[in-house]
């Protein structure tokens, strides 16, 4: 099949149909309505605006998560935004049905209306990245950027989304650290549709920087100043914010993730299929037979874990991988690769490692040598010197990687997260084996599936 071919076929499955959009356009005129007569009946100085996929029309069908943000004067004090802010999204989600109060920089409302998750974000209401105070307020400028410059090139935004999920690159939340939604848009917008980006996936890492608000050239200090720092933190793509020369829109984006992206995109051009864009369930197969081709061992630490969010979750338990990797290594053991996950209330740390016990020489004080002991002491043992009138020898003995690692956490010798560091020392620790809802994962990782760049 060719390839614009293959790109109607996703696009039939993945633009929203008329009858959903005007359930989408529904939901936000009466979204905006009732936040206008809250604010009104309060008598509060706030526009209401949505922001995010929904507002610029970049949605995927299916998705219909809603952001609507309430732009307050930028002379409010942060802290009168904090307080009134929360106050008139709880109204305005009592008035939806249930909620929950949910924190980033400062708190904000996340409610539930017709099925449809729904955002209340406090924010400034600014005109210019040079009146940005919380991290928020650039999402009106991004927005308004977007809807300025896309030029109907939706459906494009559209595939590239769909592609970079398909591919398992999409979001830029820490635990992901992939592509974020704004950034398809501006890389759609620069190169002019979903398969020049893709033909561009080299050509954009030699380039290094991408600059569509032409920073470097209005705002020379200022936007060097951010490549200069993005480019010692060694990031795959700067691409300066088209609305604010300070950040670097692709600062999250990892190069395990970039590197995904760049032989995805090769592999497509070459091979253009749905499979891309909607890719059948990860292999399935016996850990334990991995096992055993590659006579390695698989270490797993199961725990319950804190009610924490995914983004601070995942780091802290990657560091704790980490950092047994470390530990393990310094007591002579190879740690191959490690991999970590959660399903809710336990969460998992395994280690593939060479072996599962290591030989160590210890040193056997014994009796006195002419004693009848001593006599014994001589007979029992291969190596035997006197120190003194004092015998000794030499021991050799088997130690379980189980062992070690208690004895690690003990002497607190592991570098861990510190938000999982008391939930890890009380971990089951299993050798070569998994509870069976961890036994597709172990084949994952033991196989390298989970990573594969050829699957």
């Amino acid at each position: 099949m060719d390839v614009e071919a293959v790109l109607q076929k996703v696009l039939q499955r993945i633009r929203p149909t008329d009858e959903e959009r005007a359930f989408v356009e529904g939901l936000m005129r009466e979204l905006k309505s009732l936040a206008e007569e809250t604010i009104e009946s309060r008598g509060l100085d706030v526009n209401p605006y949505f922001v995010g996929s929904l507002a610029k029309d970049t949605y995927l069908a299916g998705d219909h998560d809603v952001d609507l943000f309430l732009a307050f004067s930028p002379d409010t004090p942060l802290e009168e935004l904090r307080e009134k802010g929360l106050e008139l999204g709880k109204t305005i989600a009592e008035r939806l049905g249930s909620y929950e109060i949910a924190y980033a920089e400062h708190p904000y409302v996340r409610a539930r209306y017709k099925g449809v998750k729904v955002d209340i974000v406090p924010c400034y209401d600014v005109e210019s990245w040079r009146d940005v105070k919380t991290a928020v307020d650039r999402s009106i400028l991004h927005n308004r950027w977007v809807l300025e410059n896309l030029n109907g090139r939706n459906d494009e935004v559209r595939l590239l989304k769909r592609f970079l999920k398909g591919i398992n690159a999409y979001g830029s939340e820490i635990y992901i650290r992939g592509f974020s939604g704004y950034l398809a848009e501006i890389l759609i917008i620069r190169y002019g549709s979903f398969l020049e980006v893709l033909k561009n996936a080299d050509f954009m890492l030699r380039q290094k920087i991408i600059d569509p608000g032409n920073w470097l050239k209005h705002e020379y200090e200022i936007a060097m100043r951010t490549v200069r720092r993005e480019a010692e933190a060694d990031r795959p793509l700067i691409v300066i914010d088209p609305v604010d020369p300070r950040r670097n829109v692709a600062a999250n984006l990892s190069w395990e993730r970039y590197g995904v992206f760049y032989f995805k995109a090769h592999q497509f051009l070459e091979n253009p299929s749905e499979g891309f864009f909607f890719p059948r369930g990860q292999k399935r197969g016996n850990y334990l037979s991995e096992l055993r081709r590659k006579g390695t061992h698989l270490v797993t630490l199961v725990f319950g874990v804190p009610d924490l969010v995914e983004d601070i979750l995942l780091p802290q338990l990657e560091r704790s991988a980490r950092g047994f990797e470390k530990a393990l290594s310094r007591e002579g053991f190879k740690v191959l690769g490690w991999n970590v996950g959660h399903d809710g209330s336990k969460a998992f740390i395994m280690l593939e490692v060479d072996r599962r016990e290591r030989e160590k020489v210890r040193i056997k004080p014994g009796p006195e040598f002419f004693t009848e002991r001593g006599q014994d002491f001589y007979r029992k043992n291969e190596r035997v010197w006197i120190i003194g009138k004092r015998l000794f020898a030499e021991k050799t003995v088997k130690e379980d990687i189980a062992e070690v690692i208690l004895e690690l956490l003990a002497k607190n010798q592991v570098a861990m997260g510190k938000s999982v560091r008391e939930n890890i020392r009380d971990a089951w620790i299993m050798l070569d084996y998994v509870p069976k809802e961890l036994e597709d994962e172990a084949y994952l990782f033991l196989s390298r599936e989970k990573w594969n760049l050829k699957g």
